[in-house]
């Protein structure tokens, strides 16, 4: 696992990125910045490629469901903003198309992970995911 569980993204940090991003859509919907900390936590856990994905994911669904948390695609465009390795526009991101189940333990110091009615099932990561990551 990275050094991303002991980073903390900061409130000014979550800002910053969000100024910078060049969103898909016009109307942004502005979750809580524990929602970038979840998909930043989740992009992190990703192998990463020299190519950009070619298949589309649907990530936003995918994050929510892991994270236990409603989240919007520019919380995962922020995310990916800020991550230092992750290049590419949502939702075709440079990691490989064999998704890696991230640790629960990148939820541990998130204050607003799995806080909403999100059922993460066995077939759900079955279906989705062909890697899991170490705890």
């Amino acid at each position: 696992m990275s050094d991303a569980l002991s980073t903390k993204l900061t409130a000014a940090e979550i800002a910053d990125a969000k100024k910078r991003v060049q969103y898909r859509h016009a109307n942004v919907e502005d979750e809580h910045d524990d929602c970038v900390r979840i998909a930043y936590q989740w992009l992190d856990a990703q192998i990463l490629t020299k190519r950009m994905l070619s298949r589309s994911y649907p990530l936003k669904n995918i994050i929510e469901i892991w994270g236990g948390r409603h989240i919007e695609a520019s919380d995962v465009e922020v995310a990916a903003e800020l991550h230092p390795k992750i290049r590419g526009k949502y939702p075709h991101f440079n990691f490989s198309a064999r998704l890696t189940f991230p640790s629960g333990r990148r939820l541990a110091n998130i204050a607003e992970a799995r806080t909403q009615d999100y059922h993460l099932t066995t077939h759900h990561i079955v279906e989705t995911y062909g890697r899991i990551e170490e705890p």
